[in-house]
């Protein structure tokens, strides 16, 4: 059972198999019902909510307002049936968090364990990437909860802001012995992209930023960039907290006499009306 009503649910259906064709598979009804579902419902909103493209049919702005109505709906609907029904068990929730590898892995796949232990029916995916892909995931509906970069999150969003990140410039142990400035002046940065801004932004903070080579190492992951650094093959600043095991282990040491550049993040989710009980008790956790 479903508390949205069909045209809602041809809606869904398109946004998760972007064709008619498939929208109308999934709901067992023919390509021309799906079509005038989706008629009605964009005469009803005075609002286009689909493009047509090679890729596929993908959500105008005014589609993706929609889509997380409705994603906010699904999410309640289990707790309000099951409530109406007299259940003591609730239907089995999906739920996805998406944010880059060092906070995810320090901070919110240990943090979020109390609340997977406290709701047995909630299915919590961590979807772990370092490619800045959160604020598209969320915007399409692919995750629920997302941890963005303070510049990234915008109005129609609700966020809570995270206790900053600490940088820390890191290198290999075979270089132990060389001088800071020998190091910045003759090696290259590795960094996640070009977009990367984080070990710039530390060396400028620090005045070391005129003495460095403009060109450098790329690596979309974060144990990959780690695994560079290993090698000896470039410097990078990577989160206290990431790398506390690889210095206990001896496999990267801190330069600059351990100072760090700060970086704040927020847990970002699209605003609704009510948010049920495990989607509150996620939020209170991360921090």
């Amino acid at each position: 059972m479903s508390l949205l009503d069909p045209q809602l649910i041809a809606f869904m259906a398109i946004v998760k198999h972007k064709t008619v064709y498939g929208a109308a598979s999934a709901v067992y009804v023919t390509q021309t019902a799906v079509t005038q579902r989706i008629r009605v419902l964009e005469a009803k909103l005075g609002a286009t909510l689909f493009l047509r493209t090679r890729r596929g049919m993908l959500l105008t702005p005014e589609g993706e307002d929609l889509l997380h109505y409705c994603l906010a709906v699904q999410e309640l609907e289990g707790e309000a049936l099951a409530n109406i029904k007299g259940l003591t068990m609730k239907a089995e929730v999906q739920l996805t968090i998406a944010g880059p590898t060092s906070i995810m892995q320090a901070r919110v796949v240990s943090q979020t364990a109390p609340i997977m232990k406290q709701y047995p029916n909630l299915l919590l995916c961590f979807d772990i990437n370092d490619n800045s892909v959160q604020q598209q995931k969320l915007r399409s509906g692919d995750c629920q909860l997302a941890i963005l970069p303070k510049e990234k999150l915008t109005h129609s969003m609700d966020t809570k802001l995270l206790a900053p990140e600490e940088y820390v410039l890191v290198c290999a142990p075979a270089w132990r012995k060389r001088k800071l400035k020998d190091i910045i002046a003759n090696e290259r940065i590795i960094d996640f992209s070009p977009e990367d801004q984080t070990t710039l932004n530390y060396l400028r903070q620090y005045e070391l930023l005129s003495a460095a080579r403009s060109e450098r190492y790329f690596a979309n992951s974060t144990n990959a960039l780690a695994l560079l650094l290993m090698k000896a093959l470039g410097y990078s600043v990577l989160t206290k907290e990431f790398i506390k095991p690889f210095v206990t282990q001896g496999e990267l040491i801190i330069l600059n006499k351990e100072r760090v550049y700060e970086h704040t993040s927020a847990l970002a989710w699209y605003k609704r009306r009510g948010l049920p009980q495990h989607f509150a008790a996620l939020i209170e956790v991360i921090n």
